[in-house]
């Protein structure tokens, strides 16, 4: 037993380092792109411009019939409430009124917040933090009602963790929530052993949109 959660726990923290590298990677390959194709862009502005502005105000009016998510919870047995139905994926400019608090998807801003184990001190704008849950991450939330220790060790936590972002939210139900793409549910505490098997599961897992995708370079306070 003690041996399978050793090989378990090496399993995933080389996982996390792989996912790390590839950041990183990823990082310097689009400084090298925006300083190469600087002039192109430049040059692209005027148009780009105009057919980027059509396109959010025709994503904004295709996401305004309140189709874009739509479905309800079901829960399983080991506790995680999985959304069952559509959850839209446009770049809106308008402001999304999501069915749940937080939000497990459906449409957003076209800017993520930073996911790189990034830990704020208030509130983030749901918009911006569903675009990270597109990208693979995992939110941890609390409310007024979470013990400070509790806090204290989950932030620790998501901080040594890529693709996880931590914030306040005081208007969901619960003490402390973990939230991926259309998944959801409740800990006890930091010490619940949920957390850490909602992190291995959730973390760049099956459900991710757009696995991969980056935790850098979008909206940090």
């Amino acid at each position: 037993m003690g041996s399978a959660k050793k090989s378990n726990s090496a399993a995933r923290k080389a996982r996390i380092e792989e996912m790390r590298r590839a950041e990183q990677a990823r990082e310097r390959r689009n400084r090298i792109l925006t300083i190469g194709a600087s002039t192109v862009v430049v040059a692209a502005l005027v148009v780009g411009g105009v057919v980027l502005v059509r396109s959010q105000s025709d994503d904004s009016s295709a996401a305004s019939d309140g189709k874009a998510t739509a479905g309800k919870f079901t829960s399983g047995a080991d506790g995680v409430k999985t959304w069952k139905g559509t959850l839209g994926r446009n770049h809106v400019t308008r402001t999304v009124k999501y069915p749940t608090e937080p939000p497990v998807g459906g449409d957003h801003n076209q800017v993520w917040m930073n996911c790189n184990g990034d830990v704020y001190g208030k509130a983030v704008n749901n918009m911006n933090a569903v675009h990270s849950l597109e990208h693979g991450a995992v939110w941890v939330t609390y409310n007024s009602k979470a013990s400070k220790a509790d806090v204290d060790a989950l932030a620790a936590k998501v901080k040594k963790t890529p693709y996880t972002l931590m914030s306040p939210d005081d208007k969901q139900a619960d003490p402390i929530m973990l939230t991926a793409w259309g998944n959801q549910r409740t800990v006890t505490g930091a010490k619940d052993p949920n957390v850490d098997k909602f992190f291995e599961k959730f973390v760049q897992g099956k459900q991710t949109p757009e696995p991969g995708a980056a935790c850098t370079n979008g909206l940090s306070q």
